[in-house]
């Protein structure tokens, strides 16, 4: 069973119509929405923000998805603090760390990825595998990143795109096949 925990009085809510591995923990003010699926060892901790996933999205193995509180001093996050809001069909891959920032509908983090303090990938967008987007910097649609500091690289071809989705279906379908 998933360690589901209630933070401050906040238990996550989650949607019947996704699959959570038995040892993901997740804490707080999470909501995940339906054929969503969060793969083992994976955490989100909602504690001093909100963290928000759509539909048809995954989080993959030993990924950690965390927040950052209002008015942080180093990060500037004002009032508001840094949830962390990710989208429709989205693929995070295997290992990253995804901290206080937006992921858009339809893009693509690769394996061991880490995007920090309100950093934004914006629709259709992609982040190659082992980068780094640091605090603040935005991935346009369209665009691949790469590196350690992440780089605009170059454009995604048609093919790259469309892929975004099939992952993201792949993956619930595999969901699918564990639940069953």
């Amino acid at each position: 069973m998933p360690i589901i925990k209630k933070f401050n009085g906040i238990l996550p809510k989650i949607s019947q119509a996704s699959f959570i591995a038995e040892n993901v923990v997740i804490s707080g003010n999470v909501e995940i929405e339906e054929k969503t699926s969060i793969w083992y060892n994976s955490v989100l901790r909602g504690d001093v923000e909100k963290i928000r996933i759509g539909r048809n999205t995954n989080i993959q193995d030993g990924s950690i998805i965390h927040v950052t509180r209002a008015n942080h001093i180093a990060n500037k996050t004002g009032d508001c603090g840094g949830p962390t809001i990710i989208g429709n069909n989205v693929t995070v891959g295997h290992g990253c760390v995804i901290h206080a920032c937006e992921i858009s509908d339809n893009c693509f983090v690769g394996m061991q990825s880490l995007l920090m303090d309100l950093s934004k990938m914006e629709i259709f967008s992609m982040l190659a595998a082992g980068s780094l987007l640091t605090p603040g910097k935005i991935v346009k649609t369209g665009e691949l990143w790469g590196g350690r500091p992440a780089k605009f690289m170059r454009t995604l071809n048609q093919e790259e795109i469309d892929y975004i989705k099939t992952s993201a279906d792949n993956y619930w379908k595999l969901a699918i096949e564990y639940k069953n």
